[in-house]
């Protein structure tokens, strides 16, 4: 179980298979991996926000021209979305249908989890895989933007592609859960 957040409380983080001590020892070891990205994807929202300020305020008042603050905030952005992905997974705090879950028995419940489950771990594992590939590509043939400011293409690709990484590795851990007994949280 991680921490609340200072000043907030969120309720306990569903867990996966309790039961098995390897698995609760990898759900344990990517919840703290997680809530390291969050204060780290926290930051990367605030220094975007600031650096957007900045472009704002040195346009306006100084009629200056910025070539690299919208780029940079772009990047901090897709970092912040792609790496807190498994995170949000773990609470299960993507978008459901709840309209569904009070008309289902609590084993059909259980069978659709599992079902939108294995369908989000394939979609994800595929969206990884190209995620590698492009990061890779843009790495090994020193793509960069097209602006003047030309940072590598290959840093936000690969925090991309670590991010839905996370998010494949969480979905596999809730999906073996669902298998072996534990509790897989609400979808």
């Amino acid at each position: 179980m991680i921490n609340p957040p200072i000043g907030g409380n969120v309720p306990d983080r569903p867990t996966v298979a309790t039961s098995n001590p390897l698995l609760a020892a990898a759900d344990r070891l990517l919840a703290f991996i997680n809530r390291i990205i969050v204060i780290l994807a926290a930051l990367a929202m605030i220094l975007a926000c600031a650096i957007l300020s900045y472009s704002v305020l040195t346009r306006s008042l100084f009629h200056t021209a910025t070539y690299w603050q919208d780029e940079a905030a772009v990047f901090l952005l897709v970092g912040a979305t792609f790496m807190t992905a498994a995170y949000v997974q773990g609470q299960r705090g993507h978008i459901g249908i709840e309209a569904f879950v009070g008309l289902l028995s609590p084993l059909a419940n259980r069978i659709r989890r599992l079902l939108v489950d294995v369908a989000t771990f394939v979609f994800c594992s595929f969206f990884a895989w190209k995620s590698w590939t492009l990061a890779y590509e843009a790495y090994v043939d020193g793509q960069v933007s097209n602006s003047m400011w030309s940072p590598p293409l290959a840093i936000p690709y690969y925090l991309m592609a670590v991010g839905m990484t996370l998010l494949c590795v969480q979905i596999l851990l809730q999906i073996i859960g669902a298998f072996g007994g534990g509790k897989a949280g609400r979808a």
